[in-house]
């Protein structure tokens, strides 16, 4: 850390500090720097048909004219155009369903608006912009799980602008849609927010839920026009028209003023060689290299841009990461200068309302520096005044890269963002090709509403609110809509009659919108009783298994016992010196073949299948060295998931004559399993969280060669059918991504996976090379693959 100075450093001068931080390394950590040019804004007038008092209220805001895109876009809802706003971060977007919708409200007394928001963060902030207006007779309110239950009532009967999320839209407000006639049946405008976050199986379910939305708006008498936000993406008006099921107009052009970016790539250094002792020669040898963390790093950097003054955001991937980077930059600062961590802080989901809201009203006064956040804060939330952004680890896509970047900058001025790379392929792989960060359009928002996981459950909540018509059906999808509905009543869910289709149960259908696979397990201290957060079911075999490590706000707990039957999983504190990896065993089976390429010795296919996994023991390592101490079982049900993969073959000849031998094949196809979906990524809307994936030297549904990547939701979320669609700038990047990598058998930053299930073993670099450049030869005679929906 450099020296303590009182004097605040701008963006650039930070930036030199840290470049100097990095010099005593033998490589700079810096491996690209972008600069990115201010942008003089342009402005147009005010709509004729906007309201003077709404205007004026604007105007008092020091909004003498909008930019010419918030104009355009404020315009064509006015008329009734459906309309997306797709541009940068603090673009002004807000102004651009605001100025129609409030202007519907000055007008008609009785008109209505519908705001949705993917976090109550963002619906928060929108509720104070919208008061600070001080427009009479709006009555905004906040409509979310935090909303005491005295107050629903009133907010029901009295507020014209109801800011809420698609969570409590589809559990509370779509099923009493009666007690929320009056408020439907005046419905003018309905605006969704962010609506890039809307991906994968959670967008397919929000798609049904806005679908339903129109329906039941439709029963009251109204057809509202539906204005969309989002980051920059690509074909922004395609993905709106999936999410609503409408012809939406785009409105792209960025208008607005934007002060010069310098957008620095840094690669942590490698750590000085480490040695250990074999313990069959009794010889020392030296182990291979690793790099420094990126949360260290991170933290590292955030405290010398808290020392420097200057106002420094960190995006951390994780929630436990948020608090790790926040505990240590604290530390480090109080060694320096006693009680300077107080200005550091984190800030995740799973705090109180109170919390949240304190540090972000602590961050916007300047009281905090510096904060370490989870991407809670990534979206539009007005944060004012921070100068830098620091990236620990790439975000999973362009799109959430730029939105987290955009977070700094001071109304035009000079703004700095550093993306720091993990030890993962991906991350390597950017750090070292800019063109790919810097030279590619954001990507296009998958989700796929036809997904029948979605579908069918979607379908039993519509029939639930009002019986499902033939007119209804078309609204959610037409023929595939119809023969799902008559699958749910084969299943007995639903009863045919000349009328529609009608709910057959008392209670309503359980539909998770988040896909998460039913209820959240809830981490509960077992000497006390106190809750301390929840985990979603998917991820509990993983992180809550007995003997497990679980971090809640900076202090470890060891699981005693994870209770699946009653969700529950017993806690106690503990501060032990290692970390737990659970390690699982999986398998898939081939179901359907929807689609294929025959390239002579490789075949590359897209369809559905099974896959079954187990967690079956968990690793103890210690922490610091990463030492494994023991493997130590685990008795944990069997997981099943139908879901949709992309996978290659490969002929057994083609590889011998590659030079992959038999005895290689495994470690050959596992290494380019693990780097492929390391790289998918970055072609698809995707983590590599959201996939997983397997190979085998004799699969015997394909009886060859064989690697899998599938989508880890069921009836999948879209990523594989990118994945198909692209597959060979997909395997080009993987292998790219391992031949290039400095090391000699294969690391974190190429082959190497977080999260493999054996323990990544075998591993063949090499090979992995090999049996890429068989793959890419054949597919480089094929003709181009016909995109996927």
């Amino acid at each position: 850390m450099q020296g303590v100075t009182s004097t605040a450093f701008g963006p650039a001068e930070l930036l030199h500090r840290l470049q100097a931080r990095g010099t005593a390394a033998a490589v700079s950590p810096i491996t690209h720097v972008e600069r990115i040019p201010a942008r003089a804004g342009r402005t147009a007038s005010w709509p004729t048909w906007t309201e003077p008092t709404v205007r004026d209220a604007f105007v008092t805001q020091g909004i003498a004219e909008p930019w010419q895109h918030q104009a355009a876009a404020a315009s064509l809802a006015w008329e009734g155009t459906h309309v997306v706003l797709a541009t940068g971060t603090a673009s002004g977007k807000s102004l651009g369903y605001q100025l129609p919708a409030l202007s519907a409200l000055a007008r008609d007394p009785k008109a209505t608006v519908l705001y949705l928001s993917p976090t109550k963060a963002l619906a928060a902030d929108q509720l104070r912009g919208i008061a600070r207006l001080g427009l009479d007779d709006v009555r905004p309110a906040t409509y979310d799980g935090d909303t005491p239950r005295e107050e629903r009532d009133w907010i029901r009967q009295h507020s014209r602008f109801l800011l809420t999320n698609p969570d409590m839209l589809h559990h509370a407000l779509l099923p009493g849609h009666a007690r929320w006639g009056v408020f439907l049946r005046r419905l003018s405008y309905v605006v969704i927010d962010e609506c890039h976050t809307y991906r994968g199986v959670f967008g397919s379910h929000v798609a049904h839920v806005l679908r339903r939305l129109r329906r039941v708006a439709s029963r009251y008498g109204s057809s509202p026009t539906f204005v969309l936000a989002s980051a920059t993406s690509g074909d922004p008006a395609g993905t709106a028209a999936r999410l609503t099921g409408l012809p939406v107009r785009a409105v792209t052009e960025d208008t607005s003023p934007r002060g010069p970016v310098t957008f620095a790539l840094w690669e942590p250094p490698l750590l000085p060689p480490a040695s250990s002792t074999d313990p069959d020669t009794d010889f020392e040898v030296e182990l291979p290299p690793i790099r420094r963390s990126a949360l260290r790093e991170t933290s590292d950097l955030l405290a010398d841009a808290v020392v420097a003054g200057t106002r420094t955001l960190a995006f951390i991937r994780s929630r436990r990461g948020a608090e790790v980077v926040a505990t240590l930059t604290r530390r480090a600062l109080d060694e320096a200068v006693p009680g300077l961590g107080d200005r550091v802080a984190a800030y995740r989901a799973g705090y109180l309302r109170e919390d949240r809201r304190k540090i972000e009203r602590s961050l916007l006064s300047g009281e905090l520096l510096g904060l370490a956040s989870t991407n809670a804060l990534e979206l539009g939330v007005d944060l004012v005044g921070l100068d830098a952004v620091l990236i620990c680890g790439y975000p999973g896509t362009r799109a959430s890269l730029w939105q987290q970047a955009g977070r700094a900058g001071r109304a035009g001025g000079e703004a700095l963002a550093v993306l720091i790379a993990r030890d993962d392929p991906l991350d390597t792989y950017l750090v070292h090709h800019p063109e790919a960060v810097f030279g590619h359009p954001v990507e296009a928002t998958v989700l796929d509403p036809q997904n029948p996981y979605v579908l069918g459950p979607q379908l039993c909540c519509a029939a639930s609110e009002a019986p499902l018509t033939p007119a209804d059906l078309e609204l959610f999808g037409g023929e595939t809509a119809v023969a799902a509905a008559l699958g749910l009543v084969e299943q007995g869910v639903l009863r045919r009659r000349p009328s529609g289709f009608y709910w057959t149960h008392r209670g309503r259908p359980d539909v998770d919108l988040r896909g998460t696979g039913g209820s959240p397990v809830a981490v509960v201290e077992q000497a006390t009783g106190r809750l301390l957060g929840t985990v979603d079911p998917g991820s509990s075999h993983m992180m809550l298994h007995s003997g497990a490590v679980y971090l809640h706000q900076g202090v470890s707990y060891v699981v005693d016992d994870l209770d699946l039957e009653d969700g529950i999983a017993l806690v106690h504190p503990e501060e032990p010196d290692w970390t737990t990896h659970a390690r699982d065993v999986t398998n898939v089976s081939v179901v359907d073949v929807r689609s294929y390429v025959d390239a002579g010795p490789v075949g590359l296919f897209l369809g559905e299948v099974d896959v079954t996994g187990q967690v079956v023991s968990y690793q103890r390592r210690r922490i610091g060295s990463g030492e494994i101490i023991d493997t130590r079982p685990l008795d944990l049900p069997v997981r099943e998931l139908r879901t949709v993969a992309v996978w290659f073959t490969v002929s057994p000849d083609a590889l011998v004559a590659a030079g992959v031998e038999p005895a290689d094949l495994p470690g050959a196809l596992h290494a380019a399993e693990h780097a492929g979906i390391g790289l998918l990524p970055l072609m698809a809307t995707c983590d590599r969280w959201d996939i997983g994936g397997l190979s085998t030297a004799n699969h015997p549904d394909t009886e060859a060669p064989t690697v899998f990547v599938y989508d880890g939701h069921p009836g999948g979320a879209g990523f594989a059918e990118r994945a198909y669609g692209v597959a060979a700038e997909w395997l080009r990047a993987t292998r790219e991504a391992i031949s290039s990598c400095g090391c000699e058998t294969g690391c974190p930053s190429c082959v190497q996976s977080p999260k493999c299930g054996n323990g990544n073993n075998p591993l063949d670099k090499a090979g992995a090379v090999r049996v890429l450049d068989v793959v890419l030869a054949a597919l480089a005679d094929q003709p181009a693959i016909p995109s996927q929906k």
